[in-house]
């Protein structure tokens, strides 16, 4: 991970300054200015402030020496390695790297603010940033994060990577643990800042949803003094939620006090259509070029902290309109006359269930194919939400299913249990052994059936989808 500072160049007495580090500086007439930041120090040069995290596996603490020897004069660590005799370089030593970058990402953007929006929520966090800012890009220039640039490392890098052109800004924010929101958030001070939703995604860490709601919400704690905050107003964990120094607004479908309300949504072709009350105003037939009823909901956040930003109807139309679906998120497209349905970034069961209503809910002339994989940090109610999709895909208009791995075989036996015939299922357990069920799949379906892939990243099912469709047939 590497970034170049977008105001210019910054000094080791400023990094030490913001967090509160000690410095100690062995640079002499070489200077401790630097114009990049990275975590990996194989990206390390004499330009470049090296910040040095330890993580699960790796201690970036150990590649020291090796940033130095590439030239690296600036060192962000927590200690200073004992071999370092005439290495010229500075180190501000700190508690904690990864809070301290956060706090440095502040200092570095103190002296030229910027507006910016803070999303977090279980699923959907990518769309609706996408959407919010190719609202506010009809009126302003505006930065959003990159990738994967979501994380405590990442999100602090984005926020010092957007240049002195921009006017506002829109940052991800995703997290494992307690804390972690807490630091993003602080770091980027949010005029607007959203919970899009609370999912079952991070189980395995926190436990329970209550906790999940807890650690989401830490992103309130960061908001500037005239700051808005915008929950889901149908999700009974946030919806009585109300902050004592800030504005709070409910954003929702189900619930008609909302202050945000997606209403009459409709798929017509290939668009989501759907009409919007927004604040005091109401908003008819606004579009997305993308399929599925539950972009309504991203939409309809998006849309409302556009407001809250200063942007009006014109830009939230055209906004809409011009958002592009990312790489494996719900892209819909023929191949060889099959409609093929690929949302293979990653899954959870509210995302599970969404896109099996869309392929539910799509105009098909032959049949309609899910091809489901496990969905991972679950924790213990796993098993029981992966056969919660089952039961739920059962009930759909849904002729064929094929799974992959050892949980989205329950989704199989459940789909069964709840009324699907045997002979439309077929589930593989071994991941990575892909032959059978591709064979299998290959073997079912016929020109005019719709096909969705969904499941977890790790489960990499767009590799079946190029085995299904290779490259030479696009």
């Amino acid at each position: 991970m590497k970034i170049k500072l977008g105001l210019g160049k910054a000094n080791m007495e400023m990094i030490a300054r913001w967090c509160g580090g000690e410095l100690y500086d062995f640079t002499a007439d070489a200077g401790n200015c630097f114009e990049y930041v990275c975590t990996d120090s194989r990206e390390a040069d004499e330009n470049t402030m090296f910040v040095a995290t330890r993580g699960e596996r790796v201690d970036g603490h150990d590649y020291i020496i090796k940033a130095i020897e590439q030239g690296c004069r600036c060192i962000l660590c927590e200690y200073v390695p004992t071999n370092i005799s005439g290495k010229a370089a500075a180190y501000t030593v700190v508690e904690n790297s990864i809070d301290a970058f956060a706090d440095c990402a502040r200092g570095y953007r103190a002296e030229h603010l910027l507006p910016t929006v803070a999303i977090t929520g279980s699923v959907g966090k990518t769309t609706t940033k996408e959407l919010t800012a190719a609202i506010l890009r009809q009126k302003y220039n505006t930065y959003s994060t990159q990738g994967n640039f979501n994380s405590v490392i990442g999100m602090p890098m984005s926020l010092m990577e957007a240049d002195g052109a921009c006017e506002t800004a829109v940052f991800e924010m995703g997290m494992s643990a307690f804390g972690e929101i807490r630091s993003m958030t602080r770091a980027a001070c949010p005029k607007v800042a959203m919970v899009i939703n609370i999912g079952s995604s991070h189980l395995e860490y926190l436990e329970t949803r209550e906790n999940i709601a807890k650690a989401k919400l830490e992103i309130a704690e960061g908001l500037s003094e005239d700051g808005c905050l915008l929950l889901n107003g149908d999700e009974p964990l946030l919806k009585n939620h109300r902050g004592k120094h800030y504005k709070t607004y409910y954003v929702g479908v189900e619930n008609e006090k909302c202050d945000v309300r997606a209403e009459n949504i409709r798929i017509e072709g290939d668009r989501t259509i759907f009409d919007l009350k927004l604040f005091d105003k109401k908003l008819e037939a606004l579009q997305l070029p993308i399929v599925g009823k539950h972009f309504a909901y991203n939409a309809a956040f998006a849309s409302a902290a556009a407001s809250l930003m200063g942007a009006g109807e014109r830009e939230i139309r055209q906004g809409l309109l011009s958002y592009i679906p990312g790489a494996m998120r719900m892209n819909i497209e023929e191949r060889n006359g099959v409609t093929l349905l690929s949302d293979c970034y990653n899954a959870a069961p509210e995302s599970m269930r969404a896109a099996i209503e869309t392929l539910s809910a799509i105009e098909v002339k032959g049949r309609r194919i899910a091809v489901l994989g496990d969905m991972k940090e679950l924790g213990r109610d796993s098993d029981a939400l992966h056969r919660g999709v089952g039961k739920f895909l059962a009930q759909k208009k849904i002729d064929m299913l094929f799974t992959l791995g050892e949980s989205g075989a329950l989704i199989a036996e459940e789909a069964i249990l709840c009324g699907m015939k045997p002979s439309c299922v077929f589930a593989e357990i071994r991941e990575g052994e892909n032959d059978a069920l591709v064979a299998e799949i290959a073997s079912a379906i016929k020109q005019g059936d719709a096909i969705l892939f969904k499941a977890s990243r790790a489960m990499r099912l767009e590799t079946l989808i190029e085995a299904l469709f290779p490259q030479k047939d696009r």
